[in-house]
């Protein structure tokens, strides 16, 4: 009974953070990713240390090298691949989309071809199109991304 009552509240915390993906940033999914991954590395190296396996939980303790690798570098003031300090989305923003902003929407380096910026569009909005289950929020900043790098 306990179990099917921990299920229910799990599910009902996954169906709550769907709505949550709606209308996040890229940048904060990244680092909600980041620290699952490094939740599950403690996780783990819990489980093996209990078990007597002490060895080999050092090595599920590096899952958290690039966590601990980004929060080093964001302190001493370093952007790493766009995770670093900056202007940070909190959602829908006021005012036009930098190009800046928009090569991180659609996940590009700022020398990318107009070949790679349509490539990337097209994969994006496979799975952001509301047509196809996506949000209409982050299909519209994928196009206006677009568009601004573009022109």
């Amino acid at each position: 009974m306990l179990w099917l009552l921990l299920g229910a509240v799990v599910l009902f915390l996954l169906m709550g953070g769907m709505r949550a993906f709606e209308k996040a940033s890229v940048t904060s999914i990244k680092a909600l990713f980041t620290w699952i991954l490094a939740l599950g590395g403690l996780s783990l190296a819990l489980m093996l240390i209990l078990t007597g396996r002490g060895g080999i939980a050092l090595g599920a303790l590096t899952l958290f090298g690039p966590l601990v690798y980004q929060r080093w570098q964001a302190a001493r003031g370093r952007r790493i691949g766009g995770m670093g300090p900056g202007p940070r989305s909190g959602g829908a923003r006021s005012g036009p989309m930098s190009r800046q902003e928009a090569y991180e929407v659609l996940g590009l380096h700022p020398n990318a071809s107009e070949a790679e910026i349509k490539d990337a569009h097209r994969r994006l909005m496979r799975g952001a199109h509301p047509d196809a289950g996506g949000s209409d929020w982050l299909a519209a900043r994928i196009n206006q991304a677009r568009d601004i790098l573009l022109g």
